[in-house]
């Protein structure tokens, strides 16, 4: 477990929201692009997740709401919570960017953005809180707990939505890991697999 320091890489993913540039989903889509055409069994799957869309955000809800979805909570349902509070929230438009900004720097089983995206569940479970997190705040609290309930079933991975977590975080598999109401993570932190039980300030 450790920290580090903002690279250039993520000041620029912050700068390019104030544009219609947007480097990191360009690289997400010529990065499906390719391996569709590497793997056409995968092609479908891939312009359903990432090629379909016109940005990050609504790719990243279709692949969360996928992922959550359960006979009771469909995945209609959940994508238009995600992408409700996604793209009307600017901090959680910059956190998705920079989150997988520091996937790809830090974690050397992650080779690309759209691994990031559509494998892995560290950052599926962590832009689901971010999600939670953004409800609770709403004063929405049963639904964050009900997102957090189901986080924590499909990803083994339990952080309560009031719980304050930085932006550009590394979480490498999470199996295990609770975050508590009263935690707080800094921005630029590495969470690598371990069991952890965070209450305070980190």
């Amino acid at each position: 477990m450790g920290s580090s320091s903002p690279n250039q890489s993520s000041s620029n993913v912050i700068a390019d929201l104030d544009s219609s540039h947007d480097p990191i989903w360009d690289s997400i889509r010529a990065e499906a692009k390719s391996e569709a055409e590497k793997e056409p069994v995968l092609s479908s799957f891939l312009y359903a997740s990432v090629l379909s869309h016109d940005c990050l955000e609504r790719a990243l809800g279709f692949v969360l709401a996928n992922r959550l979805q359960n006979p009771t909570l469909l995945a209609t349902q959940l994508m238009d919570i995600f992408n409700d509070v996604m793209m009307s929230d600017r901090c959680i438009r910059h956190s998705i960017r920079l989150d997988i900004q520091a996937f790809k720097d830090r974690d050397p089983c992650c080779s690309s953005y759209s691994w990031a995206l559509l494998y892995l569940k560290g950052y599926h479970s962590l832009q689901s809180y971010r999600v939670a997190h953004a409800l609770w705040n709403q004063g929405r609290k049963v639904l964050a707990l009900a997102l957090q309930s189901r986080i924590s079933e499909v990803f083994a991975v339990d952080i309560h939505p009031a719980a304050k977590i930085g932006e550009g975080i590394l979480l490498d598999h999470g199996t295990g890991l609770v975050i508590g109401e009263t935690a707080v993570v800094g921005n630029m932190v590495s969470l690598m697999q371990a069991r952890h039980h965070l209450r305070r300030h980190w």
